[in-house]
């Protein structure tokens, strides 16, 4: 029987299909190029090769779009037909494939981990539970299950350093940011285009309030990660427009959003989600972003039907775009679906449409429509919960900073002082300090 690059047996007996997926598993790690049409590569040299027909499934499940379900079932119905040919791994990755594209994603990284512990250098397996731990919100687990497999590991084999980026990352979400720097780094070193790594690092030092040297840090690899076939790279050219709009350089951060998100790649819910993100705290900020929210809520729109109830998290950034450009329909249609998701909906997008989800669109809907104070305090009464729904401490910021606005405008400038109080300690920054000018001017308005 074959051994992949890590010493795990496959089943596949063609060598050939067997350096196809290893090219497409490069890919996976690196977000870049086309590793579902290099998995189909590997599967017209060997139809019956049941770990291709998982990658296929764990790859499409990872962007987190509705549109691409049909896909991974197919995959997962393929490798689930096939049990003589699967060994004992590929048997257990395929039931947690199952339970993957079923939406039990809390199951699924449970039976993920089941495979770690008998196989822990499956990268893999390591990966996409890696990535759900993030779309879940399980910051410990983002950390601690890269942890639990370190050991297995060394820099003679391949995918080392993209392990090490997806540690940095667990790391900086559960707040160690020396170390998690220190790994970010070192996966930088080792592999330079690890735009993973790379945006763990961006985010220790967004969070430690370094911004020179987050924009520094972004600039100075963006030969290596910014390349247009890098998946990710939208994200970290997003990232870099937080740090500018952190120093008050909004029209450099306009221009990120010009030049290097609403591109080729804007189709993708991933880069959508960032468009909006950004645009909204530009217009918390005051700036006249044009046209541009209107064309995103159309690309949100045209996505609406296949893509509402599939996630909360896109959800939330579905109902800013339509609550940004006053498309009231639209709005309370991605609102009915999350009730309806809510209240009858199966695996984890219940709940976090339910708990997190369904009551911060609400508080958006509100926000845009001038029930400032009912925004803010129902932003207030989920916010530390909303790791729950996915998204990194960067992402959710969000919410703080719609808060303080909405208790802004709502005359509430206790409950607004009281938010940014926190936001002060953990993000003492240029940012910061224009939100409490902002409330010291509204004060004396107040009193005038």
């Amino acid at each position: 029987m074959l051994q992949d690059h890590r010493g795990l047996a496959v089943s596949t007996p063609s060598a050939q299909a067997l350096a196809q997926f290893e090219a497409a598993l490069a890919q996976f790690h690196a977000y870049r190029g086309d590793p579902i049409a290099t998995l189909d590569a590997a599967l017209s040299l060997d139809p019956d090769f049941v770990l291709a027909h998982l990658a296929k499934a764990f790859v499409v499940v990872t962007a987190t779009e509705g549109r691409f379900m049909p896909m991974a079932r197919a995959a997962v119905a393929r490798a689930e037909a096939l049990p003589a040919r699967a060994n004992t791994r590929e048997r257990a990755l395929t039931a947690a494939a199952r339970l993957l594209v079923d939406g039990h994603w809390h199951e699924a990284c449970r039976a993920f981990d089941a495979v770690l512990r008998e196989w822990p250098r499956d990268a893999l397996a390591l990966q996409t539970a890696h990535l759900m731990d993030f779309y879940r919100g399980d910051a410990l687990n983002l950390r601690n299950r890269v942890a639990r497999v370190l050991p297995a590991w060394s820099t003679a084999l391949p995918g080392y350093s993209y392990l090490l980026g997806m540690h940095a990352f667990g790391l900086e979400e559960c707040h160690q940011y020396p170390d998690a720097e220190a790994a970010g780094r070192r996966a930088v070193e080792l592999t330079p285009g690890d735009g993973w790594a790379v945006h763990a690092v961006a985010h220790v030092m967004e969070m430690q309030g370094r911004i020179g040297e987050g924009i520094a840090w972004l600039e100075s690899g963006a030969d290596d990660w910014g390349r247009d076939d890098n998946a990710f790279a939208p994200h970290n050219w997003w990232h870099l427009a937080l740090l500018h709009m952190d120093r008050g350089d909004l029209d450099a951060a306009l221009d990120l959003y010009d030049r290097r998100l609403d591109g080729p790649q804007v189709d993708m819910m991933l880069v959508l989600i960032d468009c909006v993100a950004l645009l909204w705290r530009l217009r918390l900020e005051g700036v006249d972003v044009g046209d541009r929210f209107e064309r995103v809520a159309d690309r949100w729109q045209a996505k609406a039907e296949g893509e509402r109830g599939f996630y909360a998290f896109n959800d939330l950034h579905a109902v800013m775009s339509f609550a940004a450009t006053g498309r009231d329909a639209d709005s309370a249609r991605v609102l009915a679906e999350m009730r309806a998701t809510a209240a009858h909906g199966a695996g984890a997008n219940r709940a976090m449409t339910r708990d997190i989800g369904l009551p911060l669109a609400e508080a958006i809907l509100d926000f845009a429509q001038g029930r400032t104070l009912q925004a803010a305090a129902r932003i207030e009464a989920v916010r530390d919960i909303a790791h729950g729904f996915g998204g990194s401490h960067a992402q959710r910021d969000v919410l703080a900073l719609t808060l303080i606005e909405a208790a802004r405008r709502g005359g509430d400038l206790p409950r607004a002082r009281h938010v940014l109080a926190e936001r002060l300690v953990h993000r003492p920054t240029a940012w910061s300090a224009r939100l409490a000018a902002r409330l010291d001017a509204s004060a004396l308005r107040a009193a005038a």
